[in-house]
């Protein structure tokens, strides 16, 4: 049976980013990938944006991915694209199918970086017909910028997620009519500078509270029937109108993709829909780590690409026995949260926490309170679900604590 130090499941730049900082330290790697080519969604990315933080410059997607692709063959690392994982087990053993044949590979650690994928219409349960020409907004993506396809001349957006936002001003720049982007909610879930350059700069029109309610076509998409919605997400019917479109594109939200998590036992928190983790990216599983939108949705590929450094940081100390097992305190949060991470802290270290807000909120605290006193806090004049927060508890703060510590939201006031 082939042996390995690690195995990183997946080649975007979480797992790239990995890999590379493991191959550094000597350590025998072999990445499985499963698409044809490393570099992730970040090929299908030609905006720019990219790398602001990790290069100190702004690069395109492929740009981004060019680069630390570079760096992974400069390296030599062990890798394998086109390549299926029929079975992963608890003892890190993995089973894979490539060109060349069936493989089972053991492995000391393994990092799981297998990214998201997108909620389809199957996922919201849109009503109507169903015909060509609906697709999410990640596959139009892909079959304009890398296939050259035009996915329709008159498109129409469900939900105002980045990509959507982004694919809104990509269709419009290539003389498609975008009628217009409907989000379920009473705010947009984009992140504001996308808000302004994809839409406000080209005059699209943002339906807030609406969403499709009916899709109209025989053999391709004709209509779309959009309605408001309540405050409990309820379309209200006479507030109905239909609009003429060949094409919708559902930009409704990512989801981590975890099947071979769930297949190997891994716990699953079910509300940001990644795995369980402690303070340095260990899974429930002991040797079993996670990192980038397979763990979270991130906002800004450089932040997957840190969370790959830290994994490898972490599967390091493993390999060598250098972190002996920490006392840990669990993380709980309050209503106001979708999710924190990681969900077990080490009191023996400062620990970065990761959240994200239910709703916009504005001149708050975040606080970390344990035995009911509020140990440390963070002033934030703004908070919304769309951006990624991030907030440092010194290891001081956390000796304080006792068996657990929760986040909640307080008002300045």
């Amino acid at each position: 049976m082939n042996k390995r130090d690690c195995v990183i499941i997946g080649g975007g730049s979480a797992g790239l980013a990995a890999a590379i900082a493991l191959k550094k330290q000597g350590i025998d790697v072999l990445l499985i990938e499963r698409e044809d080519e490393l570099g992730g969604i970040l090929n299908q990315c030609i905006h720019n944006g990219f790398g602001l933080t990790r290069f100190k410059e702004e690069l395109t997607g492929p740009s981004y991915a060019e680069r630390m692709v570079k760096a992974f063959h400069e390296l030599k690392v062990e890798y394998r694209i086109n390549a299926t994982i029929t079975h992963i087990k608890p003892d890190k053993t993995i089973h894979y199918i490539d060109e060349e044949g069936v493989h089972v590979v053991q492995a000391k650690t393994v990092l799981l970086a297998m990214g998201a994928r997108e909620r389809t219409r199957g996922n919201i349960q849109i009503p109507g017909d169903r015909p060509a020409g609906v697709f999410t907004a990640g596959v139009a993506q892909r079959y304009l910028n890398k296939d050259g396809l035009l996915v329709g001349k008159k498109v129409f957006i469900l939900g105002s997620g980045d990509i959507g936002l982004i694919m809104a001003r990509r269709l419009t720049l290539v003389k498609a009519e975008v009628v217009g982007v409907a989000e379920i909610m009473p705010y947009s879930n984009g992140l504001t500078r996308n808000l302004i350059q994809c839409l406000e700069d080209y005059s699209i029109p943002l339906y807030l509270s609406t969403t499709i309610t009916q899709i109209k076509g025989r053999q391709r998409v004709e209509a779309i029937e959009l309605s408001r919605v309540d405050e409990n997400l309820k379309p209200i019917p006479e507030t109905a109108f239909w609009l003429d479109v060949d094409a919708v594109l559902l930009s409704v939200g990512l989801i981590p993709d975890n099947q071979l998590s769930m297949m190997a036992g891994i716990e699953i928190d079910p509300r940001s829909k990644g795995p369980k983790i402690g303070a340095n990216y260990e899974t429930s599983i002991p040797g079993i780590f996670a990192s980038g939108n397979v763990l979270h949705i991130h906002d800004v590929v450089d932040f997957v690409s840190e969370e790959g450094d830290q994994a490898a940081t972490a599967i390091l100390n493993y390999l060598n026995k250098r972190e002996e097992t920490a006392e840990t305190l669990m993380l709980s949060t309050d209503q106001n949260f979708i999710y924190a991470l990681p969900h077990t802290l080490n009191p023996n270290m400062h620990n970065k926490l990761k959240y994200r807000v239910r709703r916009p909120m504005h001149d708050v605290r975040v606080c970390l309170v344990s035995k009911g006193m509020v140990v440390h806090s963070v002033k934030k004049e703004h908070l919304l679900p769309a951006e990624l927060e991030m907030m440092i508890i010194p290891q001081k703060v956390l000796a304080q604590c006792e068996n657990e510590c929760r986040l909640e939201i307080h008002d300045e006031t």
